[in-house]
């Protein structure tokens, strides 16, 4: 049997910051029955590596981080697998138009830098601009909105205007930009074929719950969503749960089965 593979998105399915229990205790036990079956779970993500390990550390122990929309893949000790980076004139470019009315936060060599102080339990760099921060790769730009509707403008302009370079996702009033060639779905790709190199053909496992997710959804062999995704996740995934819990449960059993 193939090794299985278990790719999740992190904010609003499996972590979700706006409830009083942010990280649901089920959902780590699940978590950790799966490792412990012989599988291997990981965050696929449009967060930096330093936007998730203040959160789950002690709690869950991912085999695999793929961040910031694919451009930076580690392995669970934090090895890199894949890196790539937006390039820094497009990233000064976003940053002098969308800095002064809106949250911005750049992804530097998996760093968090912010134009701002922030409440934030992890190390962050407070920046003035691209020129001023941290030497790496900038592996992604977010930008944050107060509406649909702007985050939808926003992700068609960066799209229109700097395509050729970088792609925008709306992951509801977030938008990431990373670099062009980069997705959750090319990320699962990369990560499936680093490792055939250890275990051969996976069976890939995705879970998501925002538009941002749709590449992870098409790239995985089963893919899972929620009754409250956006109507094109459900139509595009092959089982909708209530849950992880139950996804992670399906995924354990030993056939696989295919939905028309």
């Amino acid at each position: 049997m193939n090794k299985k593979v278990f790719a999740s998105d992190f904010d609003g399915t499996l972590y979700f910051y706006r409830d009083a229990v942010k990280l649901p205790p089920r959902n780590v036990e699940m978590i950790r029955a799966y490792q412990a079956a012989g599988h291997l779970f990981g965050l696929c993500t449009g967060r930096q590596v330093g936007g998730l390990t203040p959160f789950i550390s002690g709690l869950v122990a991912p085999d695999f981080y793929i961040t910031s929309s694919g451009a930076n893949i580690v392995d669970g000790q934090l090895r890199p697998i894949f890196r790539r980076g937006v390039d820094r004139g497009a990233a000064d470019a976003l940053v002098r138009r969308y800095r002064d009315d809106h949250r911005m936060t750049l992804d530097v060599e998996g760093e968090i830098c912010v134009f701002a102080p922030m409440d934030y339990p992890g190390k962050y760099y407070v920046i003035t601009g691209v020129d001023d921060a941290p030497a790496g790769l900038i592996h992604q730009v977010s930008i944050h909105n107060e509406t649909l509707e702007e985050a939808a403008a926003v992700t068609a302009w960066v799209n229109e205007n700097l395509g050729e370079v970088v792609t925008a996702f709306q992951n509801v009033v977030e938008v990431d930009i990373a670099p062009k060639g980069c997705s959750k779905g090319e990320g699962v790709k990369r990560l499936r074929e680093w490792m055939r190199e250890t275990w051969g053909d996976v069976t890939l496992y995705g879970i998501g719950d925002s538009n941002n997710d749709l590449p992870l959804l098409a790239e995985a062999d089963v893919s899972y969503t929620f009754p409250y995704a956006p109507q094109a996740l459900q139509d595009r995934a092959h089982k909708v749960v209530p849950t992880i819990v139950e996804a992670l449960r399906d995924s354990m059993d030993d056939e696989l089965q295919e939905t028309p």
